[in-house]
C-alpha cells in the first residue's frame, strides 16, 4: 500500500522520473536550488528514503551514488488511486463522486484508457459466420442471397 509522497519527495522523484535515467544528489540538488534553497544533505538523505521506501534503486559510482527510479511516475498515481478506492466502503460512489470531479478531457482519457485495457469491440454473436452483406448490381444479380441470380 503505497503512502503518498512528501512534498519534498515529489519534488526529488519529479526530477528522477523527469530524467528517466540515474542522476546524482548533486544533479537533483542543482536543479532544485533553482526553486529553492536547500542543503546537498538534505538531499541525500530524501534519497537515501526514497531508496529505503523502495522507490529509487541506487548504484555505487566512485564515493556517490546513481539513483534510479524503481517504477514511473504513471504506476505511482494508479497505485495510490487504488489504495484510495479500496479503502471506500462503498467503492461504486467513489467512482462516481471522482469520476463527477474529472473536466471532460479526463474523461475522454478515461474512456480511451478503458478501451486500451478492455481490448478490441467483441463482435456480435454469429458474425464471424456470416459474410458481409452487399446489395445486387448489375455485375453480381447474385447479391441478394440468391445462388442462381435471380
Amino acid at each position: 500500500m503505497p503512502r503518498p509522497l512528501g512534498e519534498l519527495e515529489d519534488a526529488v522523484m519529479t526530477r528522477v522520473w523527469k530524467w528517466n535515467r540515474p542522476v546524482t544528489v548533486r544533479e537533483v540538488l542543482e536543479d532544485l536550488q533553482q526553486e529553492r534553497s536547500i542543503a546537498y544533505t538534505t538531499v541525500m538523505t530524501v534519497l537515501d528514503n526514497l531508496h529505503q521506501k523502495g522507490w529509487v534503486r541506487r548504484e555505487a559510482e566512485g564515493r556517490a551514488y546513481r539513483y534510479e527510479a524503481v517504477s514511473t511516475r504513471a504506476a505511482y498515481s494508479a497505485a495510490l488511486m487504488n489504495d484510495a478506492w479500496s479503502q471506500s466502503d462503498n467503492p461504486a460512489a467513489a467512482l462516481v463522486a471522482f469520476f463527477g470531479m474529472m473536466s471532460e478531457e479526463q474523461r475522454v482519457a478515461l474512456r480511451d484508457a478503458v478501451r486500451m485495457v478492455q481490448g478490441p469491440e467483441p463482435q456480435a454473436p454469429g458474425a464471424a459466420e456470416r459474410p458481409p452483406v452487399s446489395e445486387p448490381s448489375e455485375e453480381n444479380p447474385a447479391a441478394d442471397g440468391d445462388a442462381s441470380g435471380r
